[in-house]
């Protein structure tokens, strides 16, 4: 049987983000700007992850005026849990923690 695939880098730093927020939501384009990011990168990505259980979207529920609703997201129990372990197996050559991996070690929120 054939291990679980590691996630790209750049679905390894929408998981950080994501945790970094920790309960709170965050608007895919915001993603975008903090991680420099396309938003056809960014995106597909959150889908991906939405469709695995590993994020929750919602739509905003009260945009300001003028300002279409934006969809929001943040990491479910599951997606704790994975980027737990994608904060564990990233570390730079020197062996330093990656970054964010403090804010995910177990036990943590």
């Amino acid at each position: 049987m054939a291990g679980a695939r590691h996630p790209s880098p750049q679905t390894a730093a929408v998981l950080t983000a994501l945790a970094e927020a920790g309960e709170g939501w965050s608007h895919g384009y915001d993603l975008c700007r903090a991680l420099g990011l396309k938003a056809g990168t960014v995106y597909p990505i959150l889908i991906r992850l939405a469709e695995r259980g590993h994020v929750e979207m919602s739509w905003e529920t009260d945009p300001p005026r003028g300002r279409p609703a934006r969809h929001l997201f943040r990491l479910s129990t599951a997606g704790v849990e994975l980027a737990r372990a994608v904060a564990a197996t990233a570390r730079p050559a020197n062996g330093a923690p990656a970054p964010g991996a403090a804010r995910l070690a177990p036990g943590t929120t």
